[in-house]
């Protein structure tokens, strides 16, 4: 048994002296690691400024073009609304709620006219649901779109803190 406890102790001690031969350059190549990390973190520091520099000096031209953006495709949308026949029907359907309250307003006026008291009832206007429908529906894909461009805008300001000088 004394044998095996000197082989084990020759290892061990074997084994120590091979770990501190490995642990100077280990040492060192660890603070090459951490001073690079630092410098990293410094450089990155220093490139997220100048990026948010940019964006407070450039936000008002920025926000002012993607708020005009819409503009082209805004016309696009009524020119290609107007053509659809469904949306001819539809409008047509609610013009006669229109002409209903000019019909209403004329006979106001006519009593009013002959000092009679009035007895024409006010408009009623009843908001249809399709429309609700159609902007919830637009909406939903509108805020995809707007998240899609926040994750460009966040994939630029990346690109430009990660950007080697």
């Amino acid at each position: 048994m004394a044998d095996e406890i000197e082989k084990a102790a020759e290892r061990v001690a074997k084994l120590r002296a091979q770990a501190e031969k490995l642990s100077g350059p280990l040492a060192d190549a660890q603070a090459q690691l951490d001073a690079a990390r630092e410098a990293e973190a410094v450089r990155r520091a220093e490139r997220e400024g100048e990026y948010n520099r940019h964006v407070v000096a450039t936000w008002r031209d920025r926000a002012d073009e993607a708020a005009n953006s819409g503009d082209d495709a805004h016309a696009r949308f009524l020119e290609a609304l107007s053509a659809e026949p469904w949306f001819a029907a539809y409008v047509e359907y609610r013009s006669a709620r229109y002409k209903r309250g000019h019909v209403l307003t004329e006979a106001q006026r006519a009593q009013t006219a002959l000092r009679e008291v009035v007895t024409v009832p006010e408009q009623r206007w009843y908001d249809a649901e399709i429309l609700d429908e159609i902007q919830r529906a637009v909406e939903s894909q509108a805020a995809a779109l707007g998240a899609k461009f926040s994750e460009e805008l966040d994939a630029q300001r990346e690109a430009f803190v990660a950007e080697r000088d």
